[in-house]
C-alpha cells in the first residue's frame, strides 16, 4: 500500500509545529497536493471500513502549556521542558530553580507541578504532551441537569460526568495531561519524532497523574462513513485531481520555494479564515492579491523614515507583482478551487471523526455552555510516520476570535 508521506514537508523531527492539510498545497509544492489527496483518500478508506488503510487518527487537545518531560541523554537526569526543548541551546529543567530562573505566574506554577508529579512515571525516553489541568483549575458545572467536571485550559472546555469512573480519577488527580508524541536519540538535537504511538500503556501508573493518550482507538473496519459519505469524498477528491492536473507544477514550486510569496499567499488566505468565512469566489479572491500586495508593501513603505529604506520595499514590492500576471492568476483561482476541495473533504471527515469523542467538548458563553467540537485530529502514516493537521478553521477561529466566548485564561470562575 502506497504511503501517504513521500515528501520530507512531512517528515517532521520535532513536533513542534504541524502544517494544516490544504495548505500542503502552498507549502509543499506538487509533492505537498499529491499529500493532501492521497491523505484524505487513507482517511476515507479508513473510515469506509478498510483494515489496510496505513492510517492513525489522534486528537488535537486544547491544552497550555506545551509539557515535555524525561531523561536527558547527556546525563541520565529527569527534566521538563517547554517548546525551548529543541532551540539551539535547549532549555530544560532539572530542578525548582532550574523553573523559577526561567518562568513565572501560572507556567511557572503549572511546570513545577509537571516536574514533581512526572517524575514517578517511568519515562524511558522522552514524551510530549498538553497540560490540561492543576486540581485548582477543576470546576463543578450542571450542563443539561448532570452534574460535570469541568477544565478549560484554552478555548475549549471539556467536561466529563462526576460520577462516572473518567470523572471521579480526574477529581483525585493533581494534574491532568494528554500525551501525544514519544522522541528517540542520543541528543535533543539528533531526536526524531514519534507521532501517536501509545505512551500511557509504557507508564507506571499513579493517581496523581490523569494522563491519556491523544490516539482515536484503531479505527481500520469500523464503518463510520455512509455510503453517501463514502462518494461524496471520492466524487470531491476525483474532481481534485483534475484540477490539480491543471495548475501549472512550476507554479507550484514558486510558490514553494519563494519565502515572500508563501508568506504573503498564506497570510492573504488567512485574513479568511480570521473572518471565519470561506473563499467561495476563488476568481475574485485570486484577482484580489495584486492590491493586496500593493496595499501591504505602501504600509512597509510608510514605515520607512530614509529614502533608501523606502526604495528597497518598492524593489521588493515590484519583484513580488511581477508574479501576478494573467496566467499566475488563473493558476491561483485552481489552486484556491483545489484547497476548497480539500476543505469540504477534510470537513466530512472531521464530523465523523468528533462522534468517536469520549469527552464532552463545549465553548462556554455568558449564557452557558455551547457544544463545539474538538480542536482538530492528526493524521498520522502509519508507514512513515509523517503527519498533518485536520482542523475546522472556520469553528475554531470563530471560537477564537469571538468577543463571545469565554476563554480558559480569563474565566472568573
Amino acid at each position: 500500500m502506497k504511503s501517504f508521506k513521500d515528501h520530507d514537508y512531512l517528515a517532521e523531527a520535532k513536533n513542534t509545529h504541524m502544517t494544516h492539510i490544504e495548505d500542503l498545497i502552498l507549502d509543499g509544492g506538487v509533492k505537498g497536493a499529491r499529500q493532501a489527496i492521497l491523505a484524505l483518500r487513507s482517511l476515507r478508506d479508513m473510515l469506509s471500513g478498510s483494515t489496510k488503510a496505513p492510517v492513525d487518527v489522534t486528537v488535537k487537545w486544547d491544552g497550555a502549556p506545551a509539557v515535555f518531560a524525561g531523561i536527558d541523554p547527556s546525563d541520565g537526569q529527569f527534566f521538563v521542558a517547554k517548546k525551548g526543548i529543541f532551540a539551539k541551546n535547549p532549555k530544560v529543567y532539572k530542578n525548582h530553580d532550574d523553573i523559577n530562573a526561567d518562568t513565572s505566574g501560572d507556567l511557572n506554577k503549572k511546570l513545577k507541578l509537571a516536574f514533581d508529579n512526572l517524575q514517578g512515571l517511568g519515562i524511558k525516553d522522552v514524551i510530549q504532551g498538553d497540560f490540561m489541568f492543576e486540581k485548582g483549575d477543576l470546576k463543578k458545572e450542571k450542563i443539561n441537569g448532570i452534574g460535570h467536571i469541568v477544565f478549560h485550559p484554552n478555548t475549549i472546555a471539556y467536561a466529563v460526568p462526576e460520577k462516572s469512573n473518567i470523572g471521579k480519577e480526574i477529581a483525585a488527580a493533581k494534574i491532568g495531561i494528554v500525551w501525544h508524541t514519544s522522541y528517540s536519540g542520543s541528543s535533543f538535537e539528533t531526536m526524531k519524532a514519534e507521532f501517536g504511538r501509545d505512551i500511557v500503556p509504557k507508564l507506571k501508573k499513579t493517581k496523581n497523574v490523569w494522563m491519556v493518550d491523544a490516539t482515536l482507538r484503531d479505527l481500520s473496519g469500523t464503518a463510520t462513513l455512509t455510503a453517501a459519505d463514502t462518494k461524496e469524498i471520492t466524487d470531491k477528491l476525483s474532481s481534485a485531481g483534475k484540477i490539480f492536473r491543471k495548475i501549472q507544477s512550476t507554479v507550484l514550486k514558486e510558490i514553494e520555494d519563494n519565502k515572500e510569496l508563501n508568506l504573503i499567499l498564506n497570510v492573504y488566505n488567512n485574513l479568511m479564515v480570521r473572518k471565519g468565512q470561506r473563499i467561495t469566489n476563488t476568481a475574485k479572491h485570486a484577482s484580489g492579491l495584486v492590491q493586496f500586495v500593493t496595499d501591504r508593501y505602501a504600509k512597509e513603505i510608510d514605515k520607512r523614515s530614509s529614502q533608501k529604506g523606502k526604495d528597497v520595499q518598492i524593489s521588493k514590492r515590484d519583484e513580488l507583482l511581477k508574479f501576478f500576471n494573467r496566467k499566475n492568476v488563473k493558476n491561483l483561482k485552481n489552486i484556491f478551487d483545489l484547497q476548497n476541495l480539500v476543505v469540504d473533504s477534510k470537513l466530512i471527515i472531521i464530523n465523523k471523526l468528533n462522534k468517536l469523542s469520549k469527552i464532552d467538548t463545549f465553548v462556554k458563553t455568558k449564557s452557558g455552555f455551547k457544544v463545539t467540537g474538538v480542536e482538530g485530529f492528526v493524521a498520522i502514516d502509519r508507514m512513515e510516520g509523517g503527519a498533518v493537521k485536520l482542523v475546522d478553521r472556520m469553528e475554531f477561529s470563530t471560537n477564537n476570535f469571538s468577543k463571545d466566548i469565554i476563554k480558559g485564561w480569563d474565566n472568573p470562575g
